[in-house]
């Protein structure tokens, strides 16, 4: 099959998600930019980002990851939702998106003991995770040179984490418009710290030690967000195999499948008593947080697949995970083919071609990403890659590029 023969696989037939109907499987993937101001609300940068990457498209996108909560913990210029000021800076995004014919999700964060040191210090938090374990030895160095401790969250943080995570949901359905709510369980952040155990997740609690109570917290607020927003707003992220930040992958106890397998099926258990999540995001093993892990070392270390997702959870899936890095996309078309609940996510290669839904459908060449630009603070590399056929080049001393962030509100 070649690339202009995508149109007749299932990726551009249309999908109910939730209460949302899609025209297109192809699935914007959380792509932290760092376009935000440095009070982290949304700025204009970003709205012109998602506004183009959502024309001619009618699918999904699912905004970068964002911020609870202040105490969710702080990344220079990513953007949050706990206030009602970003919540209407997110309205903006939301209506242009929205005016496009496309959905938009926004993904819920929490760094848990990666946040930032420097910035926890500044604004007077504190860096918190499941126990007092630093992710490596570079972070524990910078929260030394920060004058600041990690701690092991009590009880009143956990209570503390949920309740901002209600606020943040209402705030994203009630004032921002988003049509989802996607909860960030992946990627060694702080539901993903929980689910990990030695080294990581050693409480002796009811959310440490066995795998049911790992995975307590992620569930508990599973369910606070199901009475808050309905479950078919809802949505979690989950990597099994990731080995960032601190999560053990293939490595762990117990074994992916079984500690992830339990998590499913609790998810499965709540859809047949009527709470159907509207979709379940799941990151591929061929991803590693940023790093891409070839098929040889993934047999070397006995990285499985994520088949046994789709084999307990019997609703929609967002597969995620350099689908588009080998020509003729065999692995996309194999996944988006193998059954009619899922979706297909990219985020790389949205960087560089806001115009992706319509290039894969129509087979033309994507423009190579520029991973270099990923986290800058100004509009190079950002809002200034161009649609098909425009060979137009903005160079990084052009006043375009040199835009900075403004806030929407």
């Amino acid at each position: 099959m070649t690339v202009s023969d995508l149109k007749e696989t299932n990726l551009f037939k249309p999908i109910k998600v939730g209460n949302v109907n899609l025209t297109t499987r192809v699935t914007y993937a959380p792509t932290t930019r760092r376009r935000a101001t440095v009070d982290f609300i949304p700025s204009q940068l970003q709205l012109q980002y998602y506004g183009d990457r959502s024309k001619d498209n009618g699918g999904l996108i699912i905004t970068e990851a964002t911020f609870v909560s202040k105490q969710g913990g702080l990344y220079d210029q990513a953007p949050g939702i706990w206030s009602e000021r970003q919540a209407k800076a997110w309205r903006a995004i939301t209506d242009k998106v929205h005016e496009n014919n496309t959905a938009i999700s926004v993904q819920l964060w929490n760094l848990g003991r990666v946040a930032s040191p420097k910035l926890a210090k500044e604004h007077g938090l504190k860096l918190l995770g499941p126990s007092a374990f630093y992710e490596s030895e570079a972070s524990e160095k910078a929260a030394q040179e920060a004058g600041i401790e990690i701690q092991a969250a009590t009880i009143e943080d956990i209570e503390n984490f949920k309740k901002e995570y209600v606020v943040a949901a209402k705030l994203a359905v009630e004032v921002a418009g988003f049509d989802f709510i996607e909860v960030h369980g992946a990627h060694g952040y702080l539901f993903d710290q929980f689910l990990q155990g030695k080294g990581v997740n050693e409480r002796t609690d009811q959310y440490g030690g066995t795998i049911e109570n790992r995975a307590r917290f992620l569930l508990e607020v599973i369910d606070l967000l199901i009475d808050t927003v309905g479950a078919e707003k809802l949505a979690v992220r989950l990597s099994p195999w990731a080995e960032v930040q601190g999560s053990a992958g293939v490595n762990g106890d117990p074994h992916p499948i079984v500690l992830y397998g339990y998590v499913l099926s609790e998810l499965e258990k709540r859809a047949k008593q009527g709470n159907r999540l509207a979709y379940i995001s799941i990151v591929e093993p061929r991803v590693s947080g940023v790093t891409d892990v070839s098929a040889e070392e993934a047999q070397r270390k006995g990285i499985a697949s994520n088949d046994f997702v789709l084999d307990i959870w019997k609703g929609v899936v967002v597969r995620s995970g350099a689908y588009l890095s080998t020509p003729g996309f065999p692995s996309l078309i194999k996944d988006v083919n193998a059954n009619d609940r899922t979706l297909i996510g990219a985020s790389r290669f949205w960087t560089s071609n806001p115009d992706l839904v319509q290039r894969l459908k129509n087979g033309k060449k994507l423009t190579p990403y520029d991973r270099s630009t990923f986290y800058l603070h100004t509009n190079y590399g950002y809002n200034t890659w161009k649609k098909y056929g425009d060979d137009t080049v903005v160079s990084e001393d052009d006043p375009e590029a040199k835009k900075t962030p403004v806030a929407l509100a």
